[in-house]
């Protein structure tokens, strides 16, 4: 009998994956109210990479809600609250915790199931926030060059940075790639379980993998506004699939893509 495409084993299978949202004001048609937003780059990358977008605000977090999808991305957003990583709140630092919360519980969650994360931006941060690590809570303080990632409100800098042998990043994006950029903070002390993959040539980590168990990949700059390059989006999908058709099949472990990339850890420091 030939599989349906609604199921994880049929060639028209299209993998659910599940992102995090803003919970602020929004407006629609005549109304001004708060509202759950993803900006629509987000979607539309996930849907043109193959997979179905579903929406997960910050309210009633269920992590338990993993269990019905094959991926899971932390969007961007505002900076992580510094009480999350046991620092004291810098002038320029913005936050919304309760969205640290349900963020984080997901993040978590996610890397004890093995389902395939991609975090990014604040994702990224969140990710090394939720297994230990810290972040600089202004780049421009330690790295004279770094108001070129956040050029101005609501404009994208551009960041060019080199990815590190054996990892997803150089497998997707080979040894040096481009992307859109918009944050002002950075990873700091990078979490025990992660390994940098990718830097600016100013030192600047710009991605983060797991050194085992699920895929994860967490990147700092903006791969949803690349528009040209969907290559990572496509990859996150792929192994989202993969991982679909394992969970299908309860006497195999649920894990993609974590066993094949064991990139070595490096000094996480920023010179």
């Amino acid at each position: 009998m030939a599989s349906s495409g609604s199921e994880p084993s049929g060639a028209g299978y299209r993998p659910r994956i599940a992102l995090t949202t803003y919970y602020q004001e929004g407006s629609w048609g005549v109304w001004n109210s708060v509202a759950a937003i993803v900006p629509g780059a987000y979607v539309e990358a996930v849907a043109a990479a193959g997979g179905t977008p579903l929406l997960l605000p910050p309210v009633g977090t269920d992590p338990g809600v993993l269990e019905l999808v094959d991926g899971l991305i932390v969007i961007g957003g505002v900076d992580v609250d510094p009480r999350f990583y046991g620092a004291e709140r810098h002038e320029l630092t913005s936050s919304q915790p309760s969205r640290d919360e349900h963020d984080l519980a997901l993040t978590r969650a996610a890397l004890e199931r093995g389902v395939p994360l991609f975090a990014i931006c604040r994702g990224a941060q969140i990710l090394n926030v939720a297994l230990g690590g810290t972040l600089i809570q202004h780049l421009p303080d330690v790295n004279e060059n770094a108001a070129r990632y956040q050029p101005g409100p609501g404009r994208y800098g551009e960041v060019e940075f080199t990815t590190a042998p054996g990892s997803r990043c150089r497998e997707l994006l080979g040894e040096t790639a481009e992307s859109p950029c918009y944050h002002h903070q950075a990873l700091e002390t990078v979490a025990e379980d992660l390994v940098v993959t990718a830097r600016a040539d100013d030192g600047t980590v710009e991605a983060v993998e797991t050194t085992g168990g699920g895929w994860t990949l967490g990147v700092q700059f903006h791969p949803e506004e690349n528009r040209k390059d969907a290559r990572l989006f496509e990859g996150f999908v792929r192994v989202a699939h993969d991982y679909a058709r394992e969970r299908a099949r309860p006497e195999r472990p649920r894990r993609a893509g974590g066993a094949d990339h064991a990139p070595q850890r490096e000094d996480t420091r920023i010179p």
